[in-house]
């Protein structure tokens, strides 16, 4: 081989491998975007959760670390979108100003307080189905489906508030008693 050839090969590549790197650092600036929107959105949810959750629970939210730069939310759409953006996490973000909340009515109570106000009438424990069976009963507008009731039982067992009791294939939950909360 001749140097000539060496030369041009050794720019095809460099040039291949030019358009390659390019090309990976648009789908890197378009994945930031789009985690960015996430985050926002996230944020946005945990900051209506610690407003409307009234516990003593503090909010787990994390904190930027002070090495990390402070980046503004990007507000345009990723290049090659087609021009159209999503207005969920503005919705999210306009759900959440005090504007927004002094406006809504009366907010109906939560499922988990609503589950937690059910298993509290009873001692022994009680399947997911019939917790649901009851709310429908007892709250017709509430019409939750039975995965969402079971997810509502499972994250109040992560809680501590209720406790979670496995017989055979079925599984049962009960109230946390203060005494056992200790």
């Amino acid at each position: 081989m001749t140097n000539q050839s060496t030369a041009t090969r050794l720019v095809e590549q460099a040039g291949s491998d030019l358009a390659e790197n390019r090309r990976l650092q648009q789908e890197l600036a378009e994945r930031l975007t789009t985690l960015r929107h996430e985050e926002a959105l996230l944020t946005d949810i945990l900051k209506l959760a610690q407003q409307y959750e009234g516990s003593a629970v503090p909010s787990r939210l994390p904190q930027q670390s002070q090495a990390e730069p402070v980046v503004a939310r990007a507000e345009r759409p990723a290049a090659g979108s087609g021009g159209r953006r999503s207005t969920a996490p503005k919705r999210a973000r306009a759900a959440g100003t005090p504007e927004a909340v002094a406006k809504k009515p009366s907010r109906q109570p939560l499922l988990g307080g609503l589950l937690l106000e059910l298993l509290g009438r009873y001692e022994e424990p009680r399947l997911a189905k019939e917790l649901r069976d009851e709310l429908l009963t007892r709250h017709p507008d509430r019409t939750p489906t039975p995965q969402v009731v079971r997810n509502t039982l499972e994250s109040l067992v992560a809680k501590g508030r209720i406790q979670r009791h496995k017989q055979q294939r079925s599984v049962m939950y009960t109230l946390v008693q203060p005494e056992q909360a200790g």
